[in-house]
C-alpha cells in the first residue's frame, strides 16, 4: 500500500475503488463532468478539512468531509439514483479505499440522502453519500531510533533530560 501524503490522495483512491465496482458509471470530480452528455455517475467532493486526534502513533490527523453524489440520468426509473447511494454506502461502509490501515480510518457519520433544490423540490434523481474520513498524515512520532526502550525515575536522576541516566526495561 501507498503511504499517504497529502489529503488529495484519498478522492483519487476513492475514485479507483469505485471505478473498479461500478465499471459502467462515470466516476471522479467536477472537471470529469462538465461537457458530459451523460451525466450518470458518482461526482467525489471533498468539503471540508478539519483537525482531528492524534493517531496512536503521533501523526497529525486530517478529519475529511466527504460527498459521493450519485446522479442519474433523467427519464431513469424513480429512485434510481437511491438504489445507486445505496450501494455506495454499502461500498464506503468498511472501505479504507486501498490506503494503508495506520493512515487511514474507515467512514464514519455515513449517511444519504436527496439532494436539496434552491426551490422547494426534493431532486430525487440525484442523492448525496456523505461521511468522514479520517487521514493521518506525517512521521510517526514515536519511534525510538535505538530500538531499546529506556525509563528512568525522577527521583533516581539528577537530569531527568540526560539519556545517560536511562537504563533499559527489564524483561
Amino acid at each position: 500500500m501507498t503511504r499517504i501524503e497529502k489529503p488529495s490522495q484519498l478522492p483519487v483512491a476513492i475514485a479507483q475503488a469505485l471505478k473498479i465496482a461500478f465499471p459502467q458509471l462515470r466516476v471522479g470530480n467536477h472537471q470529469d463532468f462538465q461537457n458530459a452528455g451523460d451525466k450518470t455517475g458518482v461526482l467525489i467532493t471533498v468539503e471540508r478539512n478539519g483537525p482531528g486526534i492524534r493517531s496512536l502513533e503521533g501523526r497529525k490527523a486530517h478529519a475529511l468531509s466527504v460527498s459521493l453524489k450519485a446522479v442519474v440520468a433523467s427519464g431513469s426509473a424513480p429512485f434510481d439514483a437511491c438504489d445507486l447511494a445505496s450501494q455506495l454506502m454499502d461500498l464506503a461502509l468498511d472501505n479504507r479505499w486501498g490506503l494503508p490501515a495506520e493512515q487511514c480510518d474507515l467512514p464514519t457519520a455515513i449517511v444519504a440522502a436527496p439532494l436539496i433544490q434552491t426551490s422547494a423540490e426534493t431532486d430525487y434523481d440525484t442523492w448525496t453519500v456523505s461521511f468522514i474520513q479520517n487521514l493521518y498524515l506525517g512521521p510517526p512520532l514515536l519511534e525510538d531510533p535505538t530500538g531499546t526502550p529506556l525509563f528512568a525515575c525522577t527521583w533516581e536522576v539528577s537530569n531527568i533530560n540526560d539519556p545517560d541516566q536511562y537504563r533499559p526495561l527489564q524483561e
